[in-house]
């Protein structure tokens, strides 16, 4: 096999594995600062100690995400020289932002969270909590500014062969950046919602820490159903960015091949790429005219418009944004009815709805990895989209060899295997262990008489969690 080949299945492993756990750590951090925001105004112990739970759950997932995310950035320079020298002076800088300005943040209030519970004051903490999120957040906005600027590159000129930034805000707010922003943090926002209803799920089907488990679960079922929905209508927005930035791409989304106006939007089929055509085809009429152009007559440009060398890989492209999708319309489906049963007061007795969302605990994980795949194959052959030179062999190292690559995937391989066997050990255990009182371990008197408009403490020896059944 060739360097380059192996170069991109190296790659992909990587960031695959990493891309499981910032979603979790970026959705679960939200809801950890809306429950220290309650425990601040209750001074509710029981609230207080639910939220330290899924603290500790945030902890293990954002430590195995940073030790997983080391080996990304030096792949740049072993396996992707050529990118590396061509874009170095853009793609450094919104690496060096996350770093400095988000990175730094999050991890220093995590351990505010963590080690300074019985040292600092309610307010603190909770604000803390709020850094934490917030820390999270920009780092996944640095992190896409640099994606999105090889999607759809701007605020650079090429000097001598290398691209010189011209423009840092135009760099930073490229076409494709907000779209993609919002898109990601949303499914951050479904991940965070589907993780903490999953376990909350757990509970209430072994009869225990029932009070946690409903509280915990009608929280993430309210942001889960409007995340869900919510990205209906950025997914809406992210398909006009791309089919006016990147119109290959869309069309490799909906295996698309002729140019026409009236275009209809593929729910099904099966991509015959050498043929040009989509066999079995389930059609529905004008709609892909009508989300990226709000009119049927907009015209939606076809795969037979490019040349071969610069389409994508329709089938996989085809075939990952379609279950993508799936998943995204059973998420709305599924809190749906979450919320109906709750309405009904039928939410916690029906058995067989919380198995469903224990087992469903997975997929917007699984959403997040297709999403990832469909975006990022879709952009092939280019490394930096339309950018001469920058065509993803192309930007391959020519001085690491295949056995060299071959043998650090393998390297990876185990490592990363260790890593995931630990993530799920420790949560495995933290959730077994349920959520402590805090009775023994509450913050600081002295910190809690330090915010003057806090309510008095409630009664410590109230109890936090139920018998088990």
């Amino acid at each position: 096999m060739e360097a380059s080949f192996l170069a991109r299945i190296q790659f992909a492993m990587t960031v695959g594995f990493h891309y499981i756990f910032p979603p979790i750590t970026i959705g679960i951090s939200w809801l950890i600062f809306w429950l220290m925001n309650q425990y601040k105004k209750t001074r509710d112990e029981k609230i207080g100690s639910y939220a330290k739970f899924w603290i500790k759950l945030f902890a293990i997932t954002f430590s195995v995400g940073v030790a997983s995310g080391i080996t990304m950035e030096f792949q740049f320079g072993t396996n992707w020289a050529g990118y590396s020298k061509f874009v170095g002076d853009i793609f450094g800088a919104p690496l060096a932002a996350e770093a400095v300005l988000a990175f730094f943040l999050e991890s220093t209030f995590m351990g505010v969270l963590i080690f300074g519970w019985n040292r600092f004051s309610v307010k603190t903490l909770r604000n803390a909590s709020f850094l934490v999120a917030t820390g999270s957040t920009l780092s996944a906005f640095w992190i896409i500014v640099a994606n999105s600027w090889m999607q759809t590159p701007a605020g650079y000129k090429i000097v001598d062969g290398r691209a010189e930034l011209t423009s840092f805000f135009d760099a930073v707010f490229n076409p494709s950046t907000l779209p993609r922003f919002f898109h990601a943090v949303d499914g951050a926002l479904i991940t965070g919602a589907f993780f903490m209803m999953g376990i909350s799920a757990w509970y209430i089907l072994k009869g225990r820490d029932l009070q946690f488990a409903k509280k915990s679960f009608k929280l993430a079922l309210v942001v889960g159903f409007i995340s869900a929905i919510t990205q209906l209508f950025i997914g809406h927005w992210s398909a006009i960015q791309v089919a006016e930035t990147q119109p290959e791409k869309l069309a490799a989304y909906e295996a698309h091949y002729d140019t026409q106006k009236e275009a209809p939007m593929n729910l099904f089929g099966i991509p015959d790429d050498k043929g040009e055509k989509l066999d079995a085809a389930i059609k529905v009429p004008y709609l892909l005219s009508l989300m990226v152009g709000l009119d049927p007559q907009t015209e939606v440009k076809g795969l037979k418009d490019f040349p071969r060398d610069e389409r994508p890989p329709v089938t996989i492209v085809f075939v990952t944004f379609r279950i993508m999708v799936a998943l995204g319309l059973f998420f709305i489906a599924l809190t749906m009815l979450g919320l109906f049963l709750w309405r009904k007061d039928k939410l916690f007795e029906n058995k067989l709805f919380m198995k469903v969302v224990f087992f469903s605990l997975p997929l917007p994980t699984i959403a997040n990895e297709l999403g990832w795949m469909a975006a990022e194959i879709g952009r092939q052959p280019w490394i930096v989209y339309r950018v001469p030179g920058m065509r993803t062999d192309e930007a391959a190292s020519i001085t690491v060899s295949a056995g060299e690559i071959l043998f650090s995937i393998i390297i990876f391989a185990i490592i990363y295997t260790i890593l995931g066997f630990l993530w799920f050990y420790l949560l495995r255990k933290a959730v077994h262990q349920g959520p402590q009182p805090l009775a023994a371990d509450a913050p600081s008197e002295a910190g809690m008489h330090m915010d003057s408009n806090d309510e008095a403490p409630k009664d410590l020896n109230e109890e936090s969690r139920e018998v088990p059944k």
